[in-house]
């Protein structure tokens, strides 16, 4: 049996459908959080850059050669082919 007070108690502690709503909210925020990380600062090689990290693609590392006369044009293009060329479909050469 029910007394006023218990009743009070109860109508003041009814659920609500908006308590849902923050989980969601800070699974959301997590995730624009990740998303803009992603498309900036992961994009470019942290917040250091790429060169100052020690990590430089192969394309970066034939034109700092090419630039400091290493090589020449022609060996340039050639290994620049070869570098730029995407992975045949099959696994590999016969």
């Amino acid at each position: 049996m029910h007394t006023t007070a218990t009743a009070a108690v109860l109508a003041a502690h009814a659920w609500h459908p908006w308590f849902l709503f923050f989980p969601f909210f800070w699974l959301l925020l997590l995730l624009v959080v990740f998303v803009v990380l992603r498309r900036t600062v992961w994009r470019r090689g942290g917040c250091w850059g790429p060169h100052q990290a020690g990590r430089q693609g192969p394309l970066a590392v034939l034109g700092e050669r090419y630039a400091r006369g290493e090589i020449d044009e022609e060996e340039y293009r050639a290994r620049r082919a070869v570098i730029s060329e995407r992975p045949r479909e099959g696994g590999g050469e016969r």
